[in-house]
């Protein structure tokens, strides 16, 4: 366990068995077994599900303990957080799921947040990058072959998300005031006084030929990190 090492867990939701599905629903606490019900498309629970079972699982490989007796609170922009162990560090988890994958992240002490995305989604890269990206990243849009737009669209949004993500603003924080570069992947802000890129360590991955994922965390020396991925299975 420490600040300097990051655990990604990531989970083919596809992979769970019918037979299984109970025993994470059981994992779950009230509140998540209750907003898990409201979901209307048996897809979009199971990846609630899976990414909330994950999580617990998560958080038990790392500090031990009964995966099911993890609680969270709520911050003021509606961001989790775990009710860490008394006389033990901040734990830091953050989650996310799409059509077909769940994902989880966990460290210690530092903001930190996780996206990952369906690459069968279809939409509409150039008119949503103009409506919200920052210029740069509309240029780098505008300038993409047609077969690597979606591809190009869906990196900007996974790395904006997990940073909002980490920082706990969600959608508060305006997606065009920071710009990223993905090769070298790299963040940069518009008011140089908001935030400073040298504190920010960056990863994206694709987990299958199906999505992508990114990580953000803010860590007071980023280049001494270690980075875990790990594919799961239940």
């Amino acid at each position: 366990m420490s600040a300097d090492r990051v655990e990604v867990w990531w989970l083919d939701v596809d992979g769970v068995g019918a037979d299984q599905w109970a025993e994470l629903t059981a994992v779950l606490d009230a509140s998540e077994q209750a907003r898990a019900a409201r979901f209307h498309f048996d897809r979009d629970r199971q990846t609630y599900i899976a990414a909330h079972a994950l999580g617990r699982r998560l958080l038990s490989a790392w500090a031990g303990g009964d995966p099911a007796s993890w609680r969270f609170t709520i911050g003021d922009h509606g961001k989790p957080e775990v009710i860490s162990p008394a006389n033990g560090p901040c734990l830091r988890l953050n989650l996310s799921h799409t059509r077909g994958l769940a994902a989880a992240v966990l460290t210690e002490e530092c903001d930190v947040g996780v996206d990952v995305e369906w690459l069968g989604r279809d939409p509409d890269c150039l008119g949503l990058g103009r409506r919200f990206f920052a210029a740069a990243e509309c240029a780098v849009l505008e300038a993409a072959p047609p077969q690597r737009l979606a591809h190009t669209f869906l990196s900007f949004w996974t790395l904006k998300e997990a940073y909002i993500k980490a920082i706990g603003k969600g959608l508060a924080q305006p997606l065009d005031s920071f710009a990223f570069t993905l090769e070298p992947l790299s963040i940069a802000f518009t008011d140089t006084l908001a935030d400073d890129p040298a504190h920010w360590r960056f990863h994206q991955a694709q987990p299958n030929d199906q999505h992508l994922l990114a990580l953000a965390l803010r860590h007071p020396h980023p280049d001494r990190v270690q980075v875990e991925l790990r594919a799961m299975d239940f």
